[in-house]
C-alpha cells in the first residue's frame, strides 16, 4: 500500500515550468549591411565549431593550435571541472534510488565467575526516499544544467585560449616583419651616416648633418632593441598557452603573409546557440529554476520508506535460522508546521537568484550583440585604411629617395633628408602594424561569433567563405 500511494504521488511535482528567456533580436548586423546574401551558419551551440585558424594559412600556427589544446592548463582545468560536474549528476541520480546496506558484527561477553558467551548478528537493511514532489528529480535537472553549463565553459576556455594563441602569434610575426624592416633601414641608415661623414671630412657638409644621421641611425637601432623585447615576450605568452616554460620553447623568425580571411555571417538569432558564454549563462537560468522548485518542496511532507531483515545467535551455524530472523518495515512521514516564514524566504531567495540569472543571460547576449557589431566596424575601417597607408607609405619612400638624392646634389639640406627617413620608416612600419591589426580584428570576430562554421553542415547548410575586404562582394 505504501508502495502504491509512493508510485502515485511520484508523478506530482512543485517545480516551475521552465521557459527560455528571451531578448530582443535585432533581424541583422548594423555594420554588415553587404553580408547580406551570404547564407547564414545554421544554429546550434553543440555543433562542432571546426578548425577555424586554419583560414589563415599558416602551418606553424596550425601546429601550435594542436598544442594548445592537448597542453594547456586553463584547458586542462575547464575539462576536470566539466568532468566533476558530471560526477554530481551522477550523484544527483543515484539520490532517486533506494540504499541498500550490509551489517554484521560478533560479540563475546563474560564476567568473574561466569563462563563467557558469543553473540553474532548479521542484518540487511533499505532505505528510499520516493521523489514525491519532484525535488530529486529537480536536483538531477539542475544538475544537468550545471554541467551542460560547465560543459559551455570548456568550450569557452578552448575558444579563449586559441584565439590568444592566434593574437600572439600574428603578433609575434608582425614584430619579426618590423625586426625586417628596421635591420633593412638601418643598413640604409648607415651609409647615409657614411656619406655625411665623408661629405664632412670633404668639407662639403657641416658637423650638424653628420650628428642628424647620427641620431637617425642610433635611435633606430634602439627602436630594433626595443621591438625585440616585445618579439621575446610574445614568444613567452605563446610558450606558456601551449602548456610549456618559456625556456623550453622557441618560435624562430619567419616570414608572415597577412592573410584576412573572409568571415560568413550566421544570422543575430543564431548567436544565442552559438556562443558558448551565452549558453553556459542560459543552463545556470535552468538550473536556477530549477532551485525553486526544490525551495518549493519543502512545503510537503517528506516520506521514507525503510525494511529490514537481521538474524541474532549465540552460533555461526544457527545465525541464518528461521527462528532467529527478525525483519521489519516501515513508513515515516515528516511535515513542517511552523517555521516563522523560513521556506517562503527560500523560495523567494531561489525566485531572485533565477530572475538574476535571466538578467545576465540578457546582458551576456547584449554584450555578445555589441562585440560583433564592434569586430565588424573594425573589420571595415581597417580594410578602408590599408589602402590609405599603403599609398601614404609608397609616397613617403619617394620623397625619401628624391631628397636623398637632392641633398647628394647640394640642394636641400639634411635636416629635410632626415624628416622624410623618419616620415618614411613611420609609415612602412605603420603599414605592417595595420595588417596585423586586420588579421586580430578577424580573430576577434570569429571569437564573438563563437567559433569557427565549418564542420558538423551538409551542402546545403554550410557558409561560402567570404571574400578579402578588398575585393568586390557578390552573392553565392
Amino acid at each position: 500500500m505504501a508502495l502504491a500511494l509512493a508510485a502515485v504521488l511520484s508523478a506530482c511535482a512543485v517545480g516551475p515550468a521552465y521557459e527560455r528567456p528571451t531578448t530582443a533580436l535585432p533581424a541583422a548586423w548594423k555594420e554588415a549591411p553587404t553580408a547580406q546574401g551570404w547564407l547564414p551558419a545554421a544554429p546550434a551551440d553543440a555543433l562542432d565549431r571546426g578548425e577555424w585558424w586554419k583560414l589563415f594559412g599558416d602551418a606553424k600556427l596550425d601546429e601550435l593550435a594542436q598544442r594548445v589544446q592537448v597542453s594547456n592548463q586553463n584547458i586542462a582545468a575547464a575539462v576536470a571541472n566539466y568532468a566533476q560536474a558530471q560526477a554530481l549528476v551522477r550523484e544527483q541520480r543515484a539520490a532517486l534510488f533506494p540504499s541498500v546496506s550490509l551489517g554484521g558484527g560478533a560479540t563475546r561477553s563474560g564476567a568473574r565467575n561466569t563462563t563467557p558467551s558469543n553473540s553474532f548478528n548479521a542484518s540487511l537493511g533499505a532505505d528510499w526516499a520516493p521523489d514525491v514532489w519532484g525535488r530529486l528529480r529537480l536536483a538531477v535537472t539542475g544538475a544537468q544544467a550545471s554541467a551542460q553549463a560547465s560543459e559551455a565553459d570548456l568550450a569557452a576556455a578552448r575558444l579563449s585560449a586559441l584565439g590568444d594563441l592566434a593574437t600572439n602569434y600574428f603578433s609575434l610575426r608582425e614584430a619579426d616583419a618590423e625586426l625586417k624592416l628596421l635591420a633593412e633601414t638601418i643598413e640604409g641608415y648607415e651609409r647615409s651616416y657614411e656619406i655625411t661623414r665623408n661629405r664632412y671630412n670633404a668639407a662639403i657638409a657641416a658637423q650638424t648633418d653628420v650628428l642628424q644621421a647620427q641620431t637617425l641611425l642610433v635611435n633606430t637601432r634602439a627602436d630594433r632593441v626595443a621591438l625585440q623585447r616585445t618579439r621575446d615576450a610574445l614568444e613567452h605568452a605563446i610558450a606558456v598557452l601551449t602548456g610549456a616554460a618559456p625556456a623550453e620553447f622557441s618560435l624562430p623568425a619567419a616570414d608572415w603573409t597577412p592573410t584576412v580571411p573572409g568571415i560568413p555571417l550566421a544570422v543575430p538569432s543564431t548567436l544565442l546557440q552559438r556562443r558558448p558564454d551565452i549558453a553556459a549563462a542560459e543552463r545556470d537560468v535552468a538550473s536556477a529554476n530549477a532551485q525553486i522548485g526544490i525551495a518549493r518542496s519543502a512545503y510537503y511532507p517528506n516520506l521514507s520508506l525503510s525494511a529490514s531483515v537481521g538474524s541474532t545467535a549465540s552460533r555461526v551455524g544457527d545465525l541464518f535460522g528461521a527462528s532467529n530472523t527478525l525483519w521489519s518495515l516501515g513508513l515515516s512521514v515528516a511535515q513542517t508546521v511552523f517555521d516563522a516564514g523560513a521556506i517562503s524566504a527560500r523560495v523567494d531567495a531561489a525566485t531572485a537568484t533565477r530572475d538574476a540569472a535571466v538578467a545576465r543571460y540578457r546582458q551576456t547576449a547584449l554584450t555578445a550583440f555589441q562585440n560583433v557589431e564592434d569586430q565588424l566596424t573594425a573589420g571595415s575601417r581597417l580594410a578602408q585604411q590599408d589602402g590609405l597607408r599603403r599609398e601614404a607609405s609608397e609616397a613617403a619612400d619617394r620623397t625619401e629617395q628624391q631628397l636623398l638624392n637632392r641633398y647628394r646634389q647640394g640642394q636641400v639640406s639634411y635636416t629635410d633628408v632626415v624628416t622624410a627617413q623618419a616620415s618614411a620608416l613611420s609609415a612602412r612600419r605603420t603599414l605592417i602594424q595595420l595588417q596585423v591589426s586586420r588579421q586580430n580584428a578577424a580573430v576577434t570576430l570569429i571569437q564573438a561569433l563563437g567559433g569557427g562554421w565549418q564542420a558538423g553542415w551538409d551542402g546545403e547548410g554550410a557558409s561560402a567563405p567570404a571574400p578579402s575586404a578588398s575585393a568586390p562582394r557578390t552573392s553565392p
